[in-house]
């Protein structure tokens, strides 16, 4: 993705946390990034581009993060706990649109059947949630990384926009970072049976 694309995409992806799906279009995503209108059009023709366009700038950025984060944190299941906590508070944090936008595209995709590719994004944080399983010795790293990653955007999710939201402690928080790895904690020792 060139710069020019990217920045439109980070532009689209705001338009997407702020006013939601049918917030998208073309017109929305020029007027927030500052630059003439028909410019988001010539990179990205059709409303389907636009979409694929925001869902690939999202993997790419979220990917970056988790493979730093990776390469930061022994394997050991309380520290990963701790490096998972880490990058989860920054995507309710500072990348808080990010995440919104990441839900909105999913659901949209449901509804749309020529959008379902975007679905496929999905299987990176899955295939990296297997090798880490792999690596810690599960059993059944394919089907216990399944069970992981539904748990971790459950968490996200109830944090960010669900009732859990309520209760726990503010993101961004030491006391939110040590509930998120204390969850996370308890998931990685319920999959690997330890």
């Amino acid at each position: 993705m060139t710069e020019r694309m990217a920045a439109l995409a980070d532009a689209a992806i705001h338009v997407v946390a702020t006013k939601g799906m049918r917030g998208l279009t073309h017109r929305a995503v020029d007027a927030q990034a500052g630059v003439p209108p028909g410019s988001t059009s010539a990179y990205f023709r059709t409303r389907k581009a636009l979409v694929e366009g925001v869902v690939q700038r999202l993997a790419d950025l979220d990917n970056a993060e988790v493979v730093e984060a990776r390469v930061n944190v022994p394997l050991d299941p309380d520290l990963l706990a701790e490096g998972i906590a880490h990058v989860l508070d920054r995507w309710m944090t500072t990348a808080r649109e990010r995440t919104l936008a990441r839900y909105a595209c999913l659901l949209e995709a449901t509804h749309h059947p020529e959008l379902r590719g975007i679905l496929a994004h999905g299987e990176r944080p899955r295939a990296q949630a297997r090798e880490l399983l792999a690596e810690l010795g599960a059993e059944d790293p394919e089907r216990q990384s399944r069970d992981l990653v539904a748990f971790i955007d459950g968490l996200v999710f109830d944090r960010l926009v669900g009732a859990g939201a309520l209760g726990a402690p503010a993101a961004g928080t030491p006391e939110s970072r040590a509930e998120l790895a204390a969850a996370i904690r308890g998931a990685l020792r319920g999959v690997l049976g330890k």
